[in-house]
């Protein structure tokens, strides 16, 4: 009997290890794991991802895309006058006053790479892309400088149970913006 064509497959292999790490954390995945909760046989799961180093980059690639897409939709490719701080306020309102757990999902991959060097190209090139659409509204320098700062505050938020303040968060960014 042929292989069976299933060209999504990678991604409910991507998908899955997501699930699994938001579920169990990084301490609960296997390729035994994600192919369960992916619903495939384990050896889909080691053709795509020979190591879980390689599984656990897709899923950081992937959980990136979250605050990300707030920054670029927020950041459009034309540079725009307007309250940088405000507008940087509300998306963290945005992103951490939905699904909490997604957000600390993107943070447990994130914050792997100081363990894992195999993900600290992915985890650079998240801070590099996010600096850069930063920088559409203000200097490269103070844009890592907010990335730094939003960074802050959300694992403040994360880490104390505590809730979101948008208007403390919008005038501790304003400190920073020239």
């Amino acid at each position: 009997m042929g292989r069976r064509y299933d060209p999504g497959r990678r991604q409910r292999i991507t998908d899955a290890a997501i699930r699994v790490v938001g579920r169990d954390g990084i301490a609960g995945l296997s390729h035994r794991t994600v192919a369960a909760e992916a619903d495939v046989p384990l050896g889909s799961t080691t053709y795509h991802f020979a190591t879980l180093e390689e599984l656990l980059v897709a899923a950081l690639r992937q959980a990136n895309e979250g605050f990300g897409g707030v920054l670029a939709e927020l950041l459009p490719d034309q540079a725009q006058g307007g309250d940088l701080a405000a507008d940087l306020a509300r998306a963290l309102g945005q992103w951490l006053g939905g699904d909490r757990t997604g957000v600390e999902l993107e943070y447990e991959l994130y914050l792997a790479a100081l363990r894992r060097p195999g993900l600290r190209p992915v985890a650079a090139e998240w801070t590099d892309q996010a600096a850069a659409l930063l920088a559409r509204r203000t200097d490269p320098v103070t844009a890592r400088a907010l990335l730094a700062l939003m960074d802050g505050i959300c694992l403040q938020v994360l880490l104390t149970g505590g809730s979101y303040d948008e208007g403390y968060a919008r005038t501790l960014l304003a400190r920073l913006i020239p």
